[in-house]
């Protein structure tokens, strides 16, 4: 099954996660399919928290895909920024 959730990259200490699609069997940092975007929980000033491409997801949605809690909960926040 594929799932929509996020892979860990960053240094020690300063997280940063990539919203990938993958193979639910797959490692957490391991392969993925198609990345969908970002979320960097330690931004400050200028730069990005979130970036997420939504067409994409709706699409893995679409063809069965499930997201992890934490994607669905950023997919809620990045809907309430856009509105």
């Amino acid at each position: 099954m594929v799932v929509i959730r996020l892979a860990r990259g960053g240094a020690k200490k300063r997280p940063f996660y990539h919203i990938v699609a993958t193979d639910r069997r797959n490692k957490r940092d391991g392969r993925y399919i198609e990345r969908l975007g970002y979320f960097n929980p330690a931004a400050s000033g200028q730069a990005k928290r979130l970036e997420l491409q939504v067409d994409r997801i709706e699409y893995w949605k679409s063809v069965g895909a499930q997201m992890s809690d934490r994607v669905a909960s950023l997919m809620k926040e990045q809907a309430k920024a856009a509105a």
